[in-house]
């Protein structure tokens, strides 16, 4: 039997234990700038809308900041910063490079949240919110943002090139890559869901439609007219990510998916013989479902790793640190 003193101990740790974690999963919260910023979210969601009236895409492109941020040493707003004399960022790692776009977007709504209350609301957080309300403008559903996140001051072009799920990846990687960072692989499914809208370049898909069995055979030769076989030619032209409804977030990707219309190799993963594929089938016939877990997942993936207290910083642009 253990001892008074060590039991106490063992006690104590257990309870110190419970008060770390309670911190951790306290440091974000919905209601974080309700005092010090109480015009944040009307601020961002006009300039989101905005941007999106001018070009639809930008509702994708913006999702995808998020994505990628969350991926590279947690939601930092690292995606966010150029290159400095000290590092090489990851604005040209593979998944970002000629790809990643609205930056500029970015800037703006920075902007305007920085006209409204200086100093207070981190880059990180703009993209939490900026995503959202990407996906809820373009007919998806809405959730309740975690706030509190401080910015990176640094970041590197090799943590973006070995965080970032790439589209060649096989069912077993992605799941890997997703598990290490506290998603299951329900999150995996109804997050590749943001594939409901946006687009790819002819880079990311030519080997699918031109190597691969498992896809629709017209779909495959829609595809091929404007993509070319050679490499280097119309490498950057754009297919949609979802055939049906690019520019309106809903369920049509998984439909496409169970039709082998899947446009990216790490698409047609999900259905294709392997543990996924019940899911992307209630998705398919279950919209509601699938918005319900994906507003889940998204809650989930914006609390990876979040710099809070007095690490990191609250940038004044986005693009370098202070």
């Amino acid at each position: 039997m253990a001892s008074s003193s060590s039991l106490s101990m063992t006690i104590l740790s257990l309870a110190l234990l419970m008060i770390v974690m309670g911190n951790a999963s306290a440091q974000l919260s919905t209601n974080f700038y309700s005092k010090t910023c109480p015009k944040l979210f009307p601020t961002v969601k006009s300039k989101v809308h905005s941007a999106i009236s001018k070009e639809s895409r930008m509702g994708a492109s913006l999702l995808r900041l998020f994505f990628h941020d969350c991926f590279v040493n947690g939601c930092d707003g690292s995606v966010l910063l150029d290159d400095t004399s000290n590092f090489v960022g990851e604005k040209t790692a593979n998944a970002n490079r000629n790809s990643a776009r609205g930056f500029d977007v970015v800037d703006d709504i920075k902007s305007a949240v920085e006209s409204v209350c200086p100093g207070v609301v981190s880059c990180a957080d703009i993209l939490a919110i900026t995503a959202r309300d990407s996906v809820t403008i373009l007919g998806g559903p809405s959730w309740d943002v975690k706030l509190g996140r401080r910015d990176a001051r640094t970041t590197s072009k090799a943590a973006a090139n070995n965080g970032i799920p790439q589209q060649t990846s096989n069912l077993n990687r992605l799941s890997s890559r997703f598990n290490a960072l506290g998603l299951s692989n329900t999150d995996l499914v109804a997050l590749s869901g943001a594939h409901t809208i946006g687009q790819a370049r002819c880079t990311s898909f030519r080997s699918r439609i031109y190597n691969e069995t498992n896809i629709d055979s017209s779909f495959a030769q829609t595809r091929r007219s404007k993509c070319p076989k050679s490499s280097g030619s119309g490498d950057n032209n754009l297919a949609p990510l979802d055939l049906q409804s690019p520019t309106a977030f809903d369920n049509s990707y998984f439909k496409n998916l169970i039709q082998k219309k899947g446009l990216l190799h790490s698409d047609q993963e999900l259905f294709n013989g392997g543990s996924t594929d019940s899911t992307v089938r209630s998705y398919s016939y279950g919209q509601s479902s699938f918005f319900s877990d994906f507003a889940s997942a998204m809650g989930k993936m914006g609390d990876i790793s979040p710099l809070t207290g007095s690490k990191g910083e609250i940038r004044k642009n986005c693009r370098r640190a202070n």
